[in-house]
């Protein structure tokens, strides 16, 4: 019985072990630039699409927890959520925008989806903090009521008599 060694392989499996194994997240996650040129637009939309939903639920929660409303707010998460986007196809995969259908195209690409996710995100997070701050303060007023209650019937009942 013949054993084999174990450290023997193939020129193809060394190849891939070593494309496993080397490198950074992004490329052991397929978003780096080197992958970029085998992607068609659909799969780079789709890439787009989900980086833009996790911005979307971050900056929802951290909106919310803050929190920090209004319109000027919303406008920042866009400006921060496009420019995350840009930086990545622009700096990372280094992508000829024009063969994906241009800068807005790529830019638009999951905006509406994330804008949504953040809107809930951030309004679950002060409705939540909402309910505690409003269900502390009647509680808070009626014990002040209770106290001045209180204080009213000891005083009617001393001046009484």
């Amino acid at each position: 019985m013949r054993e084999r060694s174990s450290s023997f392989k193939s020129p193809k499996q060394q190849q891939v072990h070593q494309h496993e194994t080397v490198g950074s997240p992004l490329q052991r996650l397929k978003l780096s630039s080197a992958d970029a040129a085998d992607w068609d637009r659909e799969q780079l939309g789709d890439v787009l699409h989900w980086i833009r939903q996790v911005i979307g639920l971050i900056c929802g929660l951290i909106w919310g927890a803050i929190p920090l409303t209004g319109a000027i707010w919303i406008l920042v998460f866009l400006v921060l959520s496009s420019g995350i986007i840009y930086g990545y196809y622009s700096q990372v995969l280094k992508i000829d925008e024009e063969e994906f259908g241009g800068h807005g195209n790529l830019l638009q690409e999951g905006m509406f989806a994330s804008v949504t996710l953040f809107l809930v995100s951030n309004v679950t997070k002060i409705r939540k903090m909402l309910v505690s701050t409003i269900t502390s303060f009647y509680a808070s007023r009626k014990y002040v009521a209770m106290s001045i209650c209180t204080r009213f019937v000891i005083f009617v009942s001393s001046h009484a008599s």
